[in-house]
Parts: structure tokens; sequence; C-alpha cells
């Protein structure tokens, strides 16, 4: 796992496939972890905190950006060490639990290949569910990064959210953008469950003031994440090859 300053209270943390977030707030000396990795990944998260100079303890909450293993693999077993609360909007959240199965995306016939050699790159094993997760909604204000707004963008999957710091001009995008791996260009995320909300919901993101964007997959974007955004709002075809 490689762990990246993007700026000094946010940290990415890389896997193999996906990625995770990690933002800190000094005043209370207190940080959030937005997506928690593949399965696997809580020990490797707590020994990264470790060596930012913090406690596992320090992470108040965890908030899921949506259902998919890559996000949310880790979150069971770094609840476990940290203590942190667990957060998913309220139509994910049956499925992290193990309540609900998952949908499978509808696919474009381009994405079968990527995903098809990302589920190969994913750990093995069955998933570890978290005790306990905290459901949100739509425009609640979560207590970190000077207020952090849950903003739904449904269309990867039902309940997939973002998150909004507009004291911070910083968005989380989970996975309803990425950024392209061959040349960084801002995309439509792919594996969708339905591709007209996804289209729509990178449209509201899109609309956001936002400097700092930070993407599911793909490099996130440290200046002028509004302006990339909106130019590519209408563009949704399938990444560039090399």
């Amino acid at each position: 796992m490689d762990v990246i300053e993007l700026l000094p209270r946010l940290h990415l943390l890389r896997f193999p496939v996906g990625q995770a977030y990690l933002w800190y707030d000094p005043d209370s000396g207190s940080s959030t972890l937005i997506d928690a990795g593949p399965l696997g990944a809580g020990r490797p998260i707590a020994y990264a905190l470790t060596a930012l100079g913090r406690s596992p303890s320090s992470v108040r909450r965890i908030v899921l950006t949506h259902f998919h293993e890559d996000h949310v693999g880790g979150a069971a077993e770094f609840a476990a060490l940290s203590g942190a609360e667990v957060l998913a909007h309220r139509l994910d959240a049956p499925v992290i639990r193990g309540e609900l199965l998952a949908p499978p995306p509808v696919f474009e016939e381009w994405e079968r290949p990527i995903h098809a050699e990302a589920a190969r790159r994913l750990p093995a094993g069955e998933p570890v569910r978290p005790d306990g997760v905290t459901e949100v909604d739509d425009g609640e204000v979560l207590d970190f990064g000077g207020g952090a707004r849950v903003v739904h963008v449904p269309g990867h999957t039902d309940g997939s959210i973002a998150l909004h710091l507009p004291a911070y001009g910083v968005l989380f995008t989970g996975d309803a953008v990425a950024a392209s791996p061959v040349d960084g260009s801002v995309l439509l995320g792919v594996f969708n469950l339905d591709r007209t909300r996804a289209v729509a919901s990178f449209r509201r993101l899109a609309a956001l003031e936002a400097d700092v964007a930070c993407f599911g997959h793909g490099d996130p974007v440290t200046a002028n994440a509004s302006r990339l955004l909106g130019e590519s709002a209408d563009t949704h075809g399938p990444p560039p090859t090399a």
C-alpha cells in the first residue's frame, strides 16, 4: 500500500485495486477514513496511521462511498482495530451488512475485460462484515472537515455517495467519477448499475465548488477540480487505450 500526501490534512492510500483517503482535523486530533480498501487492508491502514504519528484509535469514522468489495473489504478489520464507526448510505448499507445480495453491474462490452482483470487482482476470501453500519442520506453534514456534506450520487450503485467539504474545497467522489490510468483525464466511473443515473450524478458533482477531487480510482485532481469536472461532464465514452 502506498501512502501519498495530497494536502497537510489529506493522504491517499493506494492499494493494488482501488484507494482510500485519510482526512485529519488537527483541532480535534481526529481522523476520518473515506473507504477502506479491499479485504485485508485494515491492518496496513493502521500501520500507515502509526507511521504518520497518529493512533488508529484517532479515526472516529469510516465513510464508505458504496458497497463494492475494493472499497469496503477492509472496513470490518479496521473498525475492530480502531473502534471507528462505519457509515454508508441507507440503500447500500444492507448489502454491506450482508442482508441483501449485491446487484451486479450492467456492463458495457469494453468494461468486461477491465472488470475481469480487477477481479483477478482482488484478494481471495469471504467478505468480512462490519458489526454495525450507521445509515446516512443525502444532505446530511458529518462532523469533520469543517462540515462534510453527503451527496447521494446513484448510478454506480443505488446508494453511492460523495462527500463535499466546502470549507476546504475538497470533493470525494467514490466511483461516480474516475481518472484515466493512461492520461489522467476525468471520466465517468465504470461498472455502473444504471448509466443514465450515473451520468446525472456526474453532472451533479461537476456543479459543486471544489479545487481538489479525490476519486475511487485514478490520480486525484489537486487544482481547478470543478473546471475539469465541468469540462468532462458531457464526455462518457470508454477510457483511452495505450
